[in-house]
């Protein structure tokens, strides 16, 4: 039977299995030892993996984005995304179709994994000719990371009120304000930067999602936004959105730990990147009854 005929009467009895699928879990789809982690709302195959992942291995929220060194990226045959598992053995008759004329090279096979919430449920190979073996897409992780580090994320800049600098007391008492001083691209974001080897390419994109302010006295104020910045006309007011009192005198070291998290995709995959960038000052804070003596 023709290669190619082989391919649509699969596919095609494989689109009349009409099937509800929403609430049964995931098939494992299998290709050369590699076992399929994730799938998209069409059924394909997006993250692969050389082993099954371990049901206890529920991941974390620390810095990093994830996956393993072991996952496989995938190709595209017709606009279908699939898993190149190899050379076909035995080769079909250079008379076949799939050779589409061409009497070099030789024919090659891709997995299209099975499908939830899509129309197939059985996976099936697509024959292909190529003149030389498929080369694999680059990882998308690490052109991810290399798009991240090619934004050059830098800690924030302190604003604060008493200010960091000599002659500035704060009073035990009294509201203090932090905020984001001249926030930009590199400090607060959103940036977006790209990296390609090839004709693949990543997107990346990156902001600050809160910043932590480690007040030195035990008190630790995230912040979802930039803060407000103090002017004099304010006055003894507590800021709105980001701010502090002291309950004791003395030199306090605040930390201002900026989270960012960067969210990438291509190459058919996604994920996300989380960093801490800090930055450090000192505040003193006076009692009002010494300082008025």
């Amino acid at each position: 039977m023709r290669w190619l005929t082989r391919r649509l009467l699969a596919a095609g009895a494989i689109s009349g299995v009409l099937v509800g699928v929403a609430a049964v879990n995931a098939p494992v789809a299998s290709a050369a030892g590699a076992t399929c982690l994730s799938y998209n709302l069409f059924g394909v195959c997006m993250l692969w993996a050389e082993s099954p992942a371990d049901p206890g291995d529920g991941g974390g929220s620390g810095s990093g984005s994830g996956g393993g060194s072991g996952s496989f990226a995938i190709i595209q045959i017709d606009g279908q995304s699939c898993l190149p598992v190899g050379r076909a053995d035995p080769q079909p008759p250079q008379s076949e179709e799939v050779w589409e004329g061409h009497t070099d090279g030789a024919i090659y096979l891709c997995e299209v994994p099975p499908g939830l919430g899509g129309m197939f449920v059985v996976g099936y190979l697509i024959p292909y000719w190529s003149l030389t073996a498929p080369v694999a897409p680059p990882d998308p992780e690490v052109l991810a990371q290399q798009a991240v580090a090619s934004m050059q994320l830098q800690a924030v800049r302190v604003g604060i009120v008493p200010e960091a600098r000599a002659g500035s007391v704060g009073l035990v008492g009294m509201p203090n304000w932090m905020w984001v001083s001249v926030p930009d691209a590199q400090t607060f974001g959103p940036i977006t930067r790209t990296a390609s080897a090839g004709a693949w390419t990543v997107t990346a994109t990156a902001k600050v999602a809160s910043v932590a302010w480690d007040m030195g006295d035990g008190r630790v104020v995230t912040c979802a936004g930039p803060g407000t910045p103090y002017d004099p006309s304010f006055g003894a007011a507590s800021s709105p959105d980001c701010g502090h009192t002291y309950t004791r005198q003395g030199t306090h070291t605040v930390r201002a730990t900026s989270h960012w998290v960067v969210t990438w995709s291509g190459i058919g995959q996604a994920g996300t990147i989380t960093l801490d960038l800090t930055q450090a000052t000192d505040v003193t804070i006076g009692e009002a009854q010494v300082l008025t003596q």
